[in-house]
Protein backbone atom coordinates (compact mmCIF):
# COMPACT_ATOMS: atom_id res chain seq x y z
CA UNK A 1 0.00 0.00 0.00
CA UNK A 2 1.37 3.34 -0.77
CA UNK A 3 2.00 6.00 1.98
CA UNK A 4 -0.99 7.84 0.62
CA UNK A 5 -3.11 5.26 0.32
CA UNK A 6 -1.94 4.36 3.80
CA UNK A 7 -3.38 7.52 5.10
CA UNK A 8 -6.61 7.59 3.06
CA UNK A 9 -7.20 4.36 5.08
CA UNK A 10 -6.11 5.32 8.16
CA UNK A 11 -8.31 9.08 7.99
CA UNK A 12 -11.47 6.62 6.67
CA UNK A 13 -10.96 3.96 9.96
CA UNK A 14 -10.58 7.41 12.36
CA UNK A 15 -13.24 9.38 11.06
CA UNK A 16 -15.35 6.55 11.06
CA UNK A 17 -15.28 5.76 14.63
CA UNK A 18 -16.05 9.61 15.09
CA UNK A 19 -19.37 9.08 12.86
CA UNK A 20 -20.55 6.42 15.24
CA UNK A 21 -21.57 8.74 17.55
CA UNK A 22 -23.13 11.93 18.68
CA UNK A 23 -20.77 15.20 19.23
CA UNK A 24 -21.81 15.39 22.73
CA UNK A 25 -21.19 11.72 23.23
CA UNK A 26 -17.70 11.92 21.54
CA UNK A 27 -16.98 15.09 24.64
CA UNK A 28 -18.78 12.81 27.05
CA UNK A 29 -16.16 9.98 26.59
CA UNK A 30 -13.04 11.99 25.92
CA UNK A 31 -13.78 13.50 29.51
CA UNK A 32 -13.99 10.21 30.75
CA UNK A 33 -10.84 9.37 28.75
CA UNK A 34 -9.36 12.43 30.67
CA UNK A 35 -9.96 11.01 33.78
CA UNK A 36 -8.43 7.72 32.77
CA UNK A 37 -4.96 9.10 31.65
CA UNK A 38 -3.80 9.30 34.93
CA UNK A 39 -0.45 10.51 33.92
CA UNK A 40 -2.09 12.35 30.43
CA UNK A 41 0.30 11.05 27.60
CA UNK A 42 -2.23 10.15 25.65
CA UNK A 43 -2.86 6.62 26.18
CA UNK A 44 -4.35 4.36 29.18
CA UNK A 45 -1.77 2.30 30.08
CA UNK A 46 -1.36 -0.41 33.28
CA UNK A 47 -0.54 2.08 35.94
CA UNK A 48 -3.06 4.43 34.71
CA UNK A 49 -5.84 1.34 35.18
CA UNK A 50 -4.21 0.55 38.70
CA UNK A 51 -4.64 4.54 39.60
CA UNK A 52 -8.32 4.87 38.61
CA UNK A 53 -9.54 1.25 40.37
CA UNK A 54 -7.29 2.90 43.91
CA UNK A 55 -8.97 5.81 43.27
CA UNK A 56 -12.41 4.38 43.40
CA UNK A 57 -10.96 2.12 46.16
CA UNK A 58 -10.99 -0.95 44.42
CA UNK A 59 -7.84 -3.31 44.40
CA UNK A 60 -8.08 -5.50 41.37
CA UNK A 61 -5.24 -8.37 40.40
CA UNK A 62 -2.25 -6.81 38.07
CA UNK A 63 -3.01 -10.11 36.27
CA UNK A 64 -6.58 -8.69 35.52
CA UNK A 65 -5.57 -5.27 34.56
CA UNK A 66 -2.73 -6.93 32.40
CA UNK A 67 -5.43 -8.92 30.52
CA UNK A 68 -7.83 -6.13 29.87
CA UNK A 69 -5.30 -4.18 27.93
CA UNK A 70 -4.32 -7.58 26.29
CA UNK A 71 -8.12 -7.87 25.08
CA UNK A 72 -7.42 -4.11 23.53
CA UNK A 73 -4.16 -4.79 21.79
CA UNK A 74 -2.60 -2.46 24.58
CA UNK A 75 -2.50 0.68 26.07
CA UNK A 76 -5.40 2.49 24.18
CA UNK A 77 -5.74 5.77 23.01
CA UNK A 78 -8.46 8.01 22.71
CA UNK A 79 -9.68 6.84 18.81
CA UNK A 80 -9.33 3.28 20.22
CA UNK A 81 -11.45 3.80 23.06
CA UNK A 82 -13.93 4.98 20.85
CA UNK A 83 -14.07 2.27 18.62
CA UNK A 84 -14.35 -0.30 21.56
CA UNK A 85 -17.13 1.32 22.62
CA UNK A 86 -18.65 1.39 19.01
CA UNK A 87 -17.93 -2.36 18.39
CA UNK A 88 -19.82 -2.80 21.57
CA UNK A 89 -22.70 -0.53 21.20
CA UNK A 90 -22.82 -2.04 17.24
CA UNK A 91 -22.99 -5.42 18.33
CA UNK A 92 -19.96 -6.71 16.49
CA UNK A 93 -16.87 -8.24 17.54
CA UNK A 94 -13.50 -7.33 17.11
CA UNK A 95 -12.18 -8.08 13.16
CA UNK A 96 -9.58 -10.89 14.18
CA UNK A 97 -12.65 -12.86 16.18
CA UNK A 98 -15.35 -12.48 13.05
CA UNK A 99 -12.30 -13.46 10.93
CA UNK A 100 -11.40 -16.92 13.27
CA UNK A 101 -14.79 -17.48 13.21
CA UNK A 102 -15.27 -17.53 9.18
CA UNK A 103 -12.00 -19.22 9.02
CA UNK A 104 -13.82 -22.25 11.47
CA UNK A 105 -16.04 -22.93 8.65
CA UNK A 106 -13.45 -22.84 5.91
CA UNK A 107 -12.21 -26.75 6.40
CA UNK A 108 -9.80 -26.33 3.25
CA UNK A 109 -8.13 -22.74 4.19
CA UNK A 110 -9.36 -21.47 0.51
CA UNK A 111 -10.02 -17.92 2.19
CA UNK A 112 -13.45 -18.59 1.06
CA UNK A 113 -17.22 -20.35 2.55
CA UNK A 114 -19.88 -21.59 0.37
CA UNK A 115 -22.85 -19.74 0.77
CA UNK A 116 -25.56 -21.98 1.04
CA UNK A 117 -23.25 -24.20 3.24
CA UNK A 118 -22.76 -21.10 5.34
CA UNK A 119 -26.73 -20.69 5.07
CA UNK A 120 -27.60 -24.43 6.37
CA UNK A 121 -25.10 -23.76 8.98
CA UNK A 122 -26.22 -20.23 10.27
CA UNK A 123 -30.08 -21.20 10.08
CA UNK A 124 -30.38 -24.79 11.12
CA UNK A 125 -27.51 -25.99 12.88
CA UNK A 126 -27.05 -25.13 17.08
CA UNK A 127 -29.51 -24.04 19.69
CA UNK A 128 -32.72 -23.04 18.07
CA UNK A 129 -32.65 -19.25 19.78
CA UNK A 130 -28.86 -19.14 18.36
CA UNK A 131 -30.19 -19.94 14.71
CA UNK A 132 -30.44 -17.21 12.20
CA UNK A 133 -33.98 -17.17 10.28
CA UNK A 134 -33.58 -17.31 6.46
CA UNK A 135 -34.86 -13.82 6.48
CA UNK A 136 -32.02 -12.84 8.74
CA UNK A 137 -29.19 -14.72 6.97
CA UNK A 138 -30.16 -13.00 3.57
CA UNK A 139 -29.77 -9.19 5.24
CA UNK A 140 -26.49 -10.66 6.87
CA UNK A 141 -25.16 -11.15 3.43
CA UNK A 142 -26.70 -8.03 1.70
CA UNK A 143 -23.59 -5.92 -0.44
CA UNK A 144 -21.03 -9.49 0.76
CA UNK A 145 -18.55 -10.50 -1.59
CA UNK A 146 -20.60 -13.00 -3.49
CA UNK A 147 -18.77 -14.97 -6.53
CA UNK A 148 -20.73 -15.93 -9.14
CA UNK A 149 -20.14 -19.75 -7.94
CA UNK A 150 -21.82 -18.59 -4.50
CA UNK A 151 -18.35 -18.21 -2.76
CA UNK A 152 -18.28 -15.79 0.17
CA UNK A 153 -14.72 -13.86 0.28
CA UNK A 154 -14.74 -13.54 4.22
CA UNK A 155 -11.71 -11.66 4.32
CA UNK A 156 -13.41 -9.37 2.47
CA UNK A 157 -16.88 -9.37 3.82
CA UNK A 158 -15.06 -9.01 7.31
CA UNK A 159 -13.31 -5.88 6.39
CA UNK A 160 -16.57 -5.01 4.90
CA UNK A 161 -18.12 -5.59 8.47
CA UNK A 162 -15.84 -3.50 10.79
CA UNK A 163 -14.98 -0.85 8.21
CA UNK A 164 -17.70 0.08 5.81
CA UNK A 165 -16.83 -0.27 2.06
CA UNK A 166 -13.38 1.50 1.02
CA UNK A 167 -13.32 3.99 -1.77
CA UNK A 168 -11.02 3.13 -4.87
Amino acid sequence: MTDKRAKKAAQRATSNVFTMFEQKQVQEFKEAFGLMDQDRDGSISLDDLKEVYSSLGKAPKESDLKQMLEETGGPVNFTKLLTLFGDRLNGTDAEDILMHAFKTFDADAKGSLNRNILQELLTAVGKPNERLSDIEFNQMLEGAPVDGKGLLDYAAFTKLIKRGKEDD
